[in-house]
């Protein structure tokens, strides 16, 4: 998946998007789907990331904590989502913030953490240009079981939106290595994805 994610960030980019600082690759967590996050962190490659969310769980700090040594220990970012006071407790390297969220002024984050956004529309997408996020995570890209609900956009909107954007984009939502080679050269920032990264990586 590190590949294939590299590719992804091959091609022609939006309007001077700026890459530096971000990784191609990034494990987002779910309290369903992975309850237990650390294998599939601990197998992440070196320079790649974590998006911790399990929202829900009355020892989220906890299993950050657990998580962020994870992270240090492999050399990976570690983005919390939803939770500044919970990203600067853990020392993450990023806030990720839900797409209700993203509809305010950037958040007062400490120098250097970035701040990332979830989008669902191309609307989501330049309101998180204009809220000053560092990236966005564009989904469902393909089929997913954390949004069935949800229209399927597919590589060539994903590669349309990447071109009119001028923030990094990363795709999530149901790739794996099966389909993630129709993302190529798409210019986007890499990929996001829950269950292909849980389990061993290539």
């Amino acid at each position: 998946m590190q590949k294939l994610a590299n590719a992804v960030r091959a091609g022609s980019p939006g309007l001077g998007i700026d890459y530096s600082g971000l990784p191609t690759l990034i494990l987002v967590t779910d309290e369903v789907r992975l309850p237990d996050p650390l294998p599939a962190a601990q197998a992440m490659p070196s320079g790649s990331a974590v998006l911790f969310r399990h929202y829900g769980i009355p020892d989220r700090k906890i299993l950050a904590k657990k998580i962020s040594e994870v992270c240090r220990q492999r050399n990976l970012f570690l983005w919390v989502a939803g939770d500044l006071v919970l990203a600067r407790t853990v020392g993450a390297h990023g806030l990720h913030l839900p797409e209700f969220l993203a509809r305010r002024s950037r958040p007062l984050v400490p120098t250097g953490m970035k701040v990332t956004a979830a989008a669902h529309s191309y609307a989501a997408i330049r309101r998180a240009e204009v809220m000053g996020a560092d990236a966005v995570l564009v989904s469902p890209i393909f089929s997913s079981q954390s949004h069935p609900d949800r229209t399927v956009l597919g590589p060539l909107q994903f590669r349309q939106w990447v071109g009119r954007s001028t923030v990094p984009a990363y795709a999530l939502g149901g790739i794996g290595p099966s389909n993630a080679s129709r993302l190529a050269k798409s210019g986007g920032a890499g990929i996001a994805a829950i269950a292909s990264l849980s389990r061993d990586q290539d």
